[in-house]
């Protein structure tokens, strides 16, 4: 009897020792589903992140372990487990989440970026415009002058630098390239004179041109004789105040007022510089510069009054009422 009680302590004991593996097998089987599935998540996150690299390896190094003070109760390794677990989860819901956000701003980003190529595209592919704006600030302001028609000439001093207009965007070379064919025709239509002398015949094509009002052309064949001629030759001021005339008389007073100022600084003694110097008073007028205009008339006074054609004479009086200059 007596050795029957001593040996039902060791059975109990056994017993207990036996049951404990299973109750933490019974335990632990969701925790073990749920890392493993967290396990699969991350990979998955992993091979998106990293879809060619390696992906960032997790920092498993040891937490170093606080020193738990005597006496304090052990909390439930399981339960710690678990809370762990939760913020694992958690925090891959979070990942997930950030990364989906991603991918539709990267494909909005994406589309966007294909619109605004189509529309570069299209404005790439577009025609240039023909004509290039004009300021009506582009003529600087001019100085006044003193002292006898003799002084003024530029011939013996220099001409004033302010004088001169600011240059002008400059216009197309060749206007007709992009005409229709009924203008084409009707500028094929004006004769080219053949009289011997090619520097007339140049001149006088122009001067047609500008006659039947096809202003472009003839400002590109006058440019082209002033530019291929000296100021010095007989027809060159002629030229370049036709040149300021079509401009003017195409509304292009600041491209005009430039084309003006060169005839009178360039050749101050050809036939067409004092004329060139009335227009030029009407095309800063035309650009609101009244002050300037009475300045250039003055000018005139000056340095032509000797030569001044009635014409011009009435010109330059009628500039200066509408300028309203003194005296």
């Amino acid at each position: 009897m007596r050795v029957r009680l001593m040996i039902l302590p060791w059975l109990s004991l056994a017993l207990v020792v036996a049951a404990t593996p299973a109750i933490a097998q019974t335990s632990s089987s969701p925790l073990d589903l749920r890392v493993g599935k967290l396990e699969k998540e991350m990979k998955a996150v992993q091979r998106t992140v990293f879809p060619q690299g390696t992906p960032v390896q997790p920092d498993l190094s040891a937490t170093p372990t606080a020193i738990t003070p005597a006496g304090t109760p052990a909390s439930a390794p399981l339960s710690d487990l678990a809370t762990r677990v939760d913020a694992l989860e958690k925090s891959l819901a979070a990942v997930t989440g950030s990364g989906e956000q991603n991918s539709y701003r990267i494909k909005q980003l994406e589309e966007a970026l294909t619109k605004v190529q189509s529309h570069l595209a299209a404005l790439e592919g577009s025609p240039p415009p023909t004509t290039a704006p004009v300021s009506t600030t582009d003529a600087a302001p001019l100085p006044a002058t003193t002292g006898s028609s003799a002084a003024m000439l530029p011939s013996k001093r220099k001409p004033a630098a302010a004088l001169a207009p600011k240059p002008a965007p400059t216009a197309p070379k060749s206007v007709a390239t992009n005409a229709d064919s009924g203008r084409k025709a009707a500028v094929a239509a004006v004769e080219m004179p053949a009289t011997g002398d090619a520097i007339e015949n140049d001149y006088t094509y122009g001067f047609r041109l500008y006659v039947a009002k096809f202003y472009p052309e003839a400002q590109a064949k006058l440019k082209e004789f002033t530019t291929k001629y000296p100021p010095a030759n007989k027809r060159w001021s002629y030229a370049q105040n036709l040149l300021g005339r079509a401009y003017f008389d195409e509304g292009k007073p600041a491209l005009a007022s430039v084309a003006f100022y060169d005839n009178y600084q360039k050749a101050p003694r050809g036939e067409r510089a004092a004329d060139s110097l009335t227009w030029l008073g009407q095309s800063l007028i035309k650009l609101k510069k009244n002050s300037d205009a009475c300045k250039v008339f003055d000018e005139l006074n000056d340095v032509y009054a000797a030569n001044i054609t009635p014409d011009q004479k009435s010109r330059a009086a009628k500039g200066r009422a509408d300028a309203k200059c003194a005296g």
